[in-house]
């Protein structure tokens, strides 16, 4: 079994809860605050390891006030940081929740968003299967850097989430990024966004004939759908919750536990179902990061 190869942002979740979000010039007192180390390829790896997947992680960590927290939240969790950056300040990410438990963000982006191929040649003798990377890392200038370090690397299958900006990233980024066949995994508004498809099994469609690749579209409390590349679709049914704390990392959850449990040989219907389950039981809990005594038994492979 190849390790994965997750590639991305690691940064800091400041975590506002209000009734609602503002509307202009109005004056709110949210309920609380607080701040947890978060970011998409962070809790896609996260799940990996509560999950003992063999992975690699590559997140840039810089400096700065949240530079330094996330350092020292991946000490304190003895996760390697092969990337260190001393001149350029980490960013965050203001995680707005309402009372209903949705979130907005507002990501004030540093240099945990950027890519440098340099960054890979301690790993050039290695081999990886599946390889996670998403749509904010692809939209900032340095994504060209990335979607070209792939290019040289088409031995890898690439694991793609846009993300709710997927849309916004050029045309030209996107057109490269397809051409590699990518695995997407895109939430159901999102591959609405990115098609302009009526409805998400259009959606599914347009996308999977662009990729040649498995379109997995989630689908909140109702679950996930999945295009398979073979051209086998199927709905996979949510496990329902009865608390909703927020939905922060619930699709990071989501796609991190489906590459763990395809990297350790789980047929993909059986790691859907898994990933519903994980991704539910994040959304009863504050922030991206389910406990470990919260995480559902694994499946076992067949």
């Amino acid at each position: 079994m190849k390790p994965a190869l997750i590639i991305g942002s690691t940064c800091v979740d400041i975590i506002i809860h209000l009734d609602h979000l503002p509307t202009t010039m109005e004056n709110l007192h949210p309920t609380s605050q607080s701040m947890a180390i978060g970011g998409c390829a962070y809790n896609v790896a996260y799940m990996m390891r509560m999950l003992d997947a063999p992975h690699t992680f590559i997140s840039p960590v810089g400096t700065g006030m949240y530079g330094n927290y996330v350092a020292d939240c991946l000490a304190a969790a003895k996760v390697p940081i092969p990337v260190r950056i001393h001149d350029r300040d980490n960013g965050c990410c203001y995680c707005l929740v309402e009372s209903s438990g949705e979130r907005t963000f507002l990501s004030y982006h540093g240099v945990e968003y950027t890519f440098d191929e340099s960054w890979m040649e301690p790993y050039e003798n290695q081999s990886f299967g599946l390889t996670y990377i998403c749509g904010l890392e692809v939209e900032e200038p340095t994504g060209d850097n990335l979607i070209g370090w792939l290019e040289k690397h088409q031995d890898l299958t690439v694991c793609y989430a846009p993300g709710p900006r997927g849309a916004r990233i050029p045309q030209e980024k996107t057109d490269r990024l397809m051409a590699l066949h990518p695995m997407l995994h895109i939430n159901e508004q999102e591959s609405l966004d990115l098609t302009g498809a009526p409805n998400y099994l259009s959606a599914a469609a347009c996308l999977s004939e662009r990729t040649k690749n498995t379109v997995i579209i989630t689908l909140g409390a109702k679950g996930a759908y999945c295009l398979e590349k073979n051209g086998s679709a199927y709905h996979v049914p949510a496990v329902p919750v009865t608390r909703v704390e927020d939905t922060i990392g619930a699709g990071d959850a989501h796609v991190g536990t489906l590459l763990a449990c395809l990297t350790n040989g789980i047929p993909m219907g059986q790691a859907l179902s898994y990933a519903n389950q994980v991704a539910g039981a994040v959304t009863t809990v504050s922030g991206a990061s389910l406990p470990r005594k919260l995480l559902p038994a694994f499946p076992v492979n067949p």
